[in-house]
């Protein structure tokens, strides 16, 4: 097991101070390789933040008494006073940096970076400037030379930079791979509205999970895919009713309903008419 660690005025009591907006109280890193198991458990938190980032391996965390696996290009964030548990073992390989800070503007700098008030894990990438800014970290706070504590603030700053570039960058891979997915979705459906559509088997053939596709598909439209199938269907049903002397089956064969009498209910419960009525209001 490797531990380096450093801690302001060498005091491993942790503490709160508002005399500035952000303020290092410690810093160190962890990396398990023989060592079995490392807990630690501060049931009453502690007064100050904690930042905790998993450069390699896996970590295990409970919250609300539920573990929680984090793996490596994660983060998980401590506020003040939250119950601490977790643990680190050797078979994971786990490799961990954590800081610890206060100040008098830390819940408005985490805003500010993309950490809302509730975030606790969330995905920030691997990056070795996250593995040398930890370490310039440590070594500021060993050293202990002139405006070194400054310098911390700085170095805080620019880790919080980087995490939120890196979360960004991500979601825009993220929005622009759903915004693609949706899109070609859409289009699929448009195409295939009148035939039998199952959103399962679509899903599968696209390699997304079904529940992430529904689920994202209303996101991007405002309607699940078999909403949105039926809107199509019942869009394309008035337009045949206003524009053409078609009859009743013919048009429920054309939407996709081999049964005139169940497409009769469906357009009904939409529209309030039955397709018969609905074209008599139309001609009058």
């Amino acid at each position: 097991m490797y531990i380096n660690s450093a801690y302001l005025h060498n005091s491993r009591i942790d503490f709160k101070d508002k005399s500035k907006p952000l303020i290092v109280g410690s810093c160190g890193t962890y990396r398990l390789y023989t060592r079995p198991r490392l807990p630690t458990y501060r049931p009453r938190g502690r007064i100050d933040y904690q930042l905790i980032y998993i450069a390699a391996g896996l970590a295990h965390f409970y919250f609300d008494g539920k573990e929680e696996i984090v793996s490596a290009g994660h983060m998980v964030l401590y506020r003040p006073k939250e119950v601490q548990r977790y643990e680190y073992y050797g078979i994971d390989n786990t490799e961990v940096y954590w800081v610890h800070f206060t100040g008098n503007n830390v819940k408005n700098i985490l805003r500010q970076y993309g950490m809302e008030d509730k975030t606790k894990v969330f995905y920030s990438g691997t990056s070795l400037e996250y593995r040398r800014i930890f370490q310039e970290m440590i070594q500021k706070l060993q050293m202990c030379k002139e405006h070194y504590q400054e310098l911390l603030s700085m170095l805080l700053y620019q880790l919080l930079i980087l995490i939120h570039r890196k979360r960004n960058s991500e979601k825009k891979i993220r929005d622009g791979f759903v915004t693609k997915e949706m899109e070609d979705a859409i289009s699929y459906f448009s195409e295939y509205y009148q035939k039998e559509i199952s959103i399962e088997a679509y899903a599968i053939s696209h390699h997304m999970s079904v529940s992430w596709f529904i689920q994202n598909f209303k996101k991007y439209t405002g309607f699940t895919p078999m909403q949105y199938v039926l809107s199509l269907r019942i869009t394309n049903a008035e337009n045949l009713l206003e524009t053409t002397e078609y009859n009743i089956a013919e048009i429920s064969n054309i939407v996709g309903y081999e049964n005139p009498l169940y497409f009769s209910r469906i357009f009904k419960k939409q529209k309030g008419l039955s397709p018969s009525e609905y074209r008599k209001r139309i001609k009058n």
